[in-house]
């Protein structure tokens, strides 16, 4: 299997493995994001009940809204970013991946 990659993976030009990373660096932060969501209004509804002043409510709700709101726009700003300047950034990576690849053939 892991020959019929190399093989694979040779293959491929420069362009298609920027975009290959890129996409999955997206799918990741993605998920990221998703899990994060699910994690804290989990964690907010777990604890609901047990929470009985209105007060600490209100700040549970306040501080569970601004880290879903920022984590998500830090997330979505990194998207775009990597978007834009996807060739520079990956090209280095699969340029460093693929010379540890060769030292490690030595």
């Amino acid at each position: 299997m892991e020959a019929i990659y190399r093989e694979e993976f040779v293959k491929l030009t420069i362009k298609q493995r920027v975009d290959r990373m890129h996409r999955l660096d997206r799918a990741g932060a993605l998920a990221f994001v998703a899990v994060l969501w699910i994690t804290l209004l989990f964690v907010l509804m777990s604890v609901w009940p047990d929470v009985t002043n209105s007060g600490i409510r209100t700040i549970l709700i306040i501080a569970g809204a601004l880290v879903l709101t920022f984590n998500t726009a830090a997330i979505i700003a990194m998207l775009r970013h990597y978007h834009g300047d996807k060739h520079f950034i990956y090209s280095l990576d699969i340029k460093h991946l693929d010379e540890m690849r060769r030292r490690r053939k030595k």
